[in-house]
């Protein structure tokens, strides 16, 4: 019983931690759609501050032994990948 409410808290932390990244891409297209430009001051401290929010997230997941590191790292890497295209993307526009 024990274990799989250790299961249950780990997949629930993961599930957590890909939301969050999911919000903030979600935040930055509607910021870039709307709002402001990649070069804008405000586009790169809301990116910083979210991005930075996201990994201290993570870091405190595995230090609780809820997250493997290499999973919080996959995460970060993933949502950077992401940016990273979306940026590209509206470059070219």
């Amino acid at each position: 019983m024990a274990s799989e409410m250790v299961v249950d808290h780990r997949e629930r932390a993961n599930a957590l931690l890909k939301a969050d990244a999911d919000k903030i891409l979600k935040l930055i297209k509607v910021q870039m759609d709307n709002l402001t430009m990649p070069q804008c001051p405000l586009y790169e401290e809301v990116l910083d501050t979210q991005m930075f929010g996201l990994s201290r997230e993570i870091d405190f997941a595995v230090r609780l032994g809820l997250v493997d590191e290499k999973i919080g790292k996959d995460i970060l890497e993933q949502l950077e990948r992401e940016l990273s295209a979306l940026h590209e993307a509206s470059q070219k526009k």
